[in-house]
């Protein structure tokens, strides 16, 4: 059954890189082939040199990194407040953060979009990158995992006289370092593909981000949609390292929190 399922999924990835790599001669060809012949790299040159993929690569990374960190650091500081703070209200407003991620991001598009052109941030990377640094999952992510680290490691900071901070960065940040990797990497993933929100507070081509960027590919003639597939296995090359080096850490991550105290 996995097996079923993973051919469904690898498929499609599969026929992209085989159209990427096929000459001119057999892209029409019926039936399409389904392993690369006679394999060139010329679609490839092509996907770089034309529009500005370069830039828009620049910009996927720089958008996607500061985002990345900037989940990463607000639900690491909401996660240990829920977590080992007492204050009032603590439940429902814990509660009310994990229930605004169920609101689907085009109910609240409109409002962010006004927000954004008010402050004048249309074609800049804060309208990218700013409504995007905090995650309601992030902050449920770590609070669970934060709930498995052993109290004894909290009073023993608290005894040699660590302030929040302290304990933050030198006691449990280590102890739950999957949890938080596993946050990093999804946060990445879902920043480099987004589509949407780039698409509306973006006009100037140097601001575009590669899902974006990808349609600028598209064209009328013969080559064109060998160059859209070389372009689109180009920018699965960041993401495919990234699942590949962190793939453990990704699973061991999502299942931290599973147990609580």
């Amino acid at each position: 059954m996995l097996c079923a399922v993973s051919i469904v999924i690898l498929l499609p990835i599969y026929l992209n890189v085989v159209n990427a790599l096929l000459p001119v001669k057999y892209r029409l060809a019926y039936p399409p082939p389904l392993y690369p012949k006679d394999p060139t790299l010329s679609a490839f040159s092509l996907a770089i040199s034309r529009g500005s993929m370069i830039r828009y690569f620049v910009n996927s990374t720089v958008v996607a990194t500061a985002i990345t960190i900037g989940e990463v650091v607000t639900a690491s500081l909401a996660a240990y407040a829920f977590t080992f703070l007492d204050f009032p209200f603590r439940r429902p407003l814990f509660w009310s953060i994990v229930g605004s991620g169920i609101v689907p991001f085009e109910a609240i598009v409109i409002g962010n979009f006004q927000t954004v052109a008010r402050l004048h941030w249309i074609d800049s990377y804060p309208a990218l990158i700013v409504p995007f640094l905090a995650s309601s999952f992030g902050v449920f992510l770590l609070s669970r995992a934060f709930r498995t680290v052993p109290a004894d490691l909290i009073g023993s900071a608290q005894l040699d006289g660590c302030g929040h901070l302290r304990i933050l960065r030198h006691v449990i940040v280590p102890v739950t370092r999957p949890a938080i990797g596993a946050l990093a990497v999804l946060s990445f993933l879902g920043a480099w593909n987004q589509y949407l929100w780039p698409l509306l507070v973006t006009n100037r081509p140097d601001r575009r981000t590669i899902p974006i960027g990808l349609r600028s590919l598209a064209g009328g003639e013969l080559n064109s949609f060998t160059v859209l597939s070389a372009a689109a296995v180009l920018t699965l090359i960041p993401i495919l390292v990234l699942l590949a080096v962190f793939n453990r850490q990704l699973v061991r991550g999502l299942t931290a929190g599973l147990v609580g105290r």
